[in-house]
């Protein structure tokens, strides 16, 4: 009698064990609730104090004079290539080649952006850090692919049919009046479909953005890691003024 008593005790133990386990939580249900931001939310001074010694010190960084434009830097001054597009191409074709030299022993050989990454026009006046935030807010970095001649002659269809003048640097396109491709020159060459070469553009475009379906053929791809936001801030410390404009690194002939 007594060992069965103690089965029975041994039994309703583990039975309860079992009953105290939590059970697997699982999500029922997701909700939100949209807070706007209005001056009837109140700072906290306490919160406010101990950001404000960064704040002035992010303020003071992005807000001293790196370099001066003489006059407006906009991508909507010209039809086959716009000041602030070559500009933005030059900086990259500037600043990247020495790094990708550096790591490569190779030349970077021409520069294509895309006209929608450029986000703000640049004002006369005194350019700062906070300017290269305007233009470029996104975390884009110079990657530099190699392709074969058949998809430099598909980038430069791309860009004949393009709607927007894309930025470029070191290529030049030269269209006859009615608009078909007359010369093609490659850092001041001829364009040689026999030959491979190195492009610098932004991992943007490379991984698909922009519909440039041209760098799905490249041979090699090679992520610098260099923000190219950040290449305007080191361009914009090397130089006085800005002289960028429309130029014939993309023309018709009339």
């Amino acid at each position: 009698m007594i060992l069965k008593i103690q089965h029975f005790v041994i039994f309703v133990t583990i039975i309860c064990l079992y009953a105290c386990q939590d059970a697997p939580k699982q999500l029922s249900k997701i909700s939100g609730q949209q807070i706007a931001l209005t001056d009837s939310i109140f700072a906290t001074d306490s919160i406010d104090l101990f950001i404000k010694p960064y704040r002035n010190r992010l303020n003071e960084v992005l807000d001293s004079t790196l370099a001066y434009a003489p006059r407006p830097i906009t991508k909507k001054d010209g039809k086959y290539n716009t000041s602030a597009g070559n500009l933005m191409a030059d900086i990259i074709f500037s600043e990247a080649n020495p790094v990708f030299q550096s790591r490569t022993g190779q030349e970077i050989d021409f520069v294509i952006s895309n006209h929608g990454g450029i986000r703000s026009i640049i004002s006369e006046g005194k350019i700062n850090a906070r300017t290269a935030f305007e233009v470029m807010p996104f975390d884009n970095t110079i990657v530099v692919v190699a392709l074969k001649g058949k998809a430099v002659r598909d980038l430069v269809s791309f860009l004949i049919n393009a709607k927007n003048p894309h930025p470029i640097a070191g290529i030049q396109i030269i269209l006859n009046k009615n608009k078909t491709l007359k010369n093609v020159n490659i850092n001041g060459l001829p364009f040689n479909e026999n030959k491979t070469y190195n492009v610098a553009t932004s991992n943007y475009l490379v991984n698909g953005g922009g519909n440039m379906g041209f760098f799905k053929d490249s041979l090699q791809t090679l992520d610098l890691n260099y923000l190219i936001r950040n290449a305007m801030i080191d361009y914009f410390k090397k130089v006085d003024t800005l002289t960028a404009q429309v130029d014939d690194r993309f023309i018709i002939i009339e």
